[in-house]
């Protein structure tokens, strides 16, 4: 399954021009079987569809990008989302008290939004890294990537949508079937996943294409 696993809809994000029904019709015509509606700080969305449900045969899983003093980290299986910013090591914990996944979002952006290496200090409580984010620069990604691989955190792609174009730009490939969020977290715990980036209508493994377009002959990023 495919799942693009970091999007932001109009409602409940307030810098983001994405109807959430016109999402989910976009993600069925470019061949995504899932979409992770991860709103800035909150989850309200929860209280419309639940945790997840298969609308028009997209599965849409509730989660939210929650920023921290560090960075933003996306979370799923936190029913409450903090009211005031707290740390990163604090908001980790939590999610661990719920037995949910914490995934770090698009580390070194520079926007100051981003984790950095202060992923180092918390890799042990990290359920994975978003290497690879639609709204990113593709050097700021790859220096995520050459992170994650070094503290042995597995990678995700993600769009990172904010407007309908970018949907879909990279996503998560999943090797079990989803049904729903329970079923993902367990996919994001059991590290059962790998990036994929979506070109020419069709979504490709992103070691390989990354190895061929851009780092031929380079040892930057591993291939599994």
């Amino acid at each position: 399954m495919i799942i693009d696993t970091h999007v932001h809809e109009s409602k409940y994000s307030s810098d983001s021009f994405i109807d959430f029904k016109k999402a989910i019709e976009l993600a069925k015509l470019i061949g995504l079987d899932g979409l992770c509606i991860t709103n800035h700080d909150n989850n309200y969305l929860r209280n419309e569809i639940g945790d997840s449900a298969k609308i028009n045969g997209v599965l849409v899983i509730v989660g939210a990008e929650v920023l921290t003093y560090q960075g933003d980290i996306l979370v799923f299986g936190l029913k409450d989302i903090p009211k005031e910013m707290i740390s990163a090591e604090e908001l980790l914990n939590l999610v661990k008290k719920y037995d949910g996944v914490a995934i770090c979002a698009h580390p070194f952006r520079n926007n100051n939004r981003g984790i950095g290496n202060n992923m180092k200090e918390l890799s042990h409580i990290l359920s994975g890294v978003e290497s690879f984010n639609g709204s990113t620069y593709s050097y700021h990604n790859l220096q995520s990537y050459a992170l994650a691989t070094e503290l042995n955190l597995p990678s995700l792609g993600a769009s990172d949508a904010h407007v309908l174009e970018k949907l879909g730009t990279y996503a998560t490939k999943f090797y079990s079937n989803i049904r729903d969020h329970k079923d993902f977290i367990e996919a994001v715990k059991t590290r059962n996943f790998h990036p994929v980036i979506r070109k020419e209508g069709h979504f490709k493994n992103i070691d390989y294409y990354y190895e061929e377009h851009f780092i031929a002959g380079k040892n930057i990023i591993s291939s599994k």
